[in-house]
């Protein structure tokens, strides 16, 4: 694969000031391509960015045929940058492809044009502590058309943003979380398992609802019960009883997530006892009051590891205050972001180019929305 000529922006941004909070700036370029059934993925290329007007009648504004990843791009002790689990997010991003009827973006397309951006973008990683390059590649449906069925045409976009915490001050104070009895987020042979829009389109209403009620966010639970915990919030979710550590099992409704993955084979690896099955709330609710109840946390890109403080309900709450598996966790992996603790698993990507892509003229572009680029 062969990345087009750089072109490169003439007005370039102002660089945030102080804290970046999460997803509000954006570098100043763009990695794009376009796919159609003829010539596959072609012109990629990054470009400086800017708004692209769309076709109303977008498969994407209709349909919600899109996908997304998200990852983060680190600065190691040695001043260098350096992507965690590329590899495992362009896995994913194949696999939500193919649930949306979807092209896939081969991974070595995805591995260089993330590399590639990041690469390019490098001066505006944030120097605060705990600071990263959030990196957000999508596939939108861009073929206008009215009528229910996969797209002909798609957009390939990566961005970057300079980012902080996604929950600013809870990696100590711990998060509150609503027992969501009423609302799911996903159901098993839906999309849970794919990273789509929807997904968080359907998760809005129950987290302002909880939030209207003094909690941060939404323990998810199953469709079918409402008694099996799923997800919190935007994500996964472990609990420690006694010595153990349980996490619900994918099973098709769960997001796979690569923070999630990447803890379990740190657990395993420290030889604690580790269980990916169904976990109740009465399972909890009865392991709280044995006392047995350590600590509950998420896991996820942007929240990394952020500590749960109360599950609250209609009738009662569960109040953990425990951080000694979660910080040990979350210590863990930022050794292995910043390159204090050697990468003995392959997880970090480098960014800078062993060797400089060839420079080949951008193909033409089809019309249609594809075309307003």
């Amino acid at each position: 694969m062969v990345i087009h000529p750089i072109e490169r922006t003439t007005t370039p941004s102002a660089k945030p000031v102080g804290p970046v909070g999460f997803g509000r700036f954006f570098t100043d370029h763009l990695y794009l391509a376009e796919h159609d059934a003829q010539r596959g993925w072609h012109g990629d290329r990054i470009v400086p960015r800017h708004t692209m007007p769309m076709d109303l009648a977008a498969g994407v504004l209709h349909y919600g045929l899109s996908i997304f990843e998200g990852m983060k791009a680190h600065r190691g002790v040695d001043g260098k940058l350096r992507i965690f689990r590329p590899d495992a997010h362009a896995r994913r991003f194949a696999q939500s492809a193919a649930r949306l009827c979807m092209p896939e973006v081969d991974q070595a397309r995805f591995l260089e044009s993330i590399r590639a951006l990041v690469h390019h973008d490098a001066d505006w990683y944030p120097e605060a502590q705990g600071g990263a390059l959030y990196i957000r590649p999508l596939v939108l449906a861009t073929e206008p058309f009215l009528g229910v069925r996969a797209s002909s045409e798609h957009l390939y976009a990566v961005m970057l943003s300079p980012v902080a915490s996604y929950f600013a001050g809870k990696d100590q104070g711990g998060l509150k979380l609503w027992l969501e009895r009423e609302h799911t987020r996903a159901a098993k042979g839906g999309l849970g398992s794919a990273k789509t829009g929807a997904n968080y389109a359907a998760s809005l209403l129950a987290a302002r609802r909880a939030q209207a009620q003094g909690y941060d966010q939404v323990l998810w639970m199953d469709a079918n019960e409402h008694r099996w915990i799923e997800e919190a919030g935007t994500m996964n979710v472990f609990v420690r009883i006694g010595d153990r550590v349980i996490t619900p099992p994918l099973g098709g409704s769960i997001l796979a997530g690569v923070t999630r993955d990447s803890c379990l084979t740190l657990l395993r690896s420290w030889g604690v006892p580790v269980e990916e099955r169904p976990l109740s709330i009465d399972e909890l609710a009865a392991a709280e009051s044995r006392g047995e109840l350590q600590e509950i946390w998420g896991t996820g890109t942007a929240a990394v590891m952020t500590p749960v403080d109360r599950l609250g309900w209609e009738n009662g709450h569960i109040d953990t205050k425990s951080r000694e598996m979660s910080s040990r966790l979350r210590v863990a992996l930022e050794d292995i972001f910043a390159g204090r603790a050697t990468d003995t698993r392959g997880w970090m990507m480098g960014v800078e180019h062993e060797t400089a892509p060839s420079p080949t003229p951008p193909a033409p572009s089809r019309g249609g929305a594809s075309a307003s680029i």
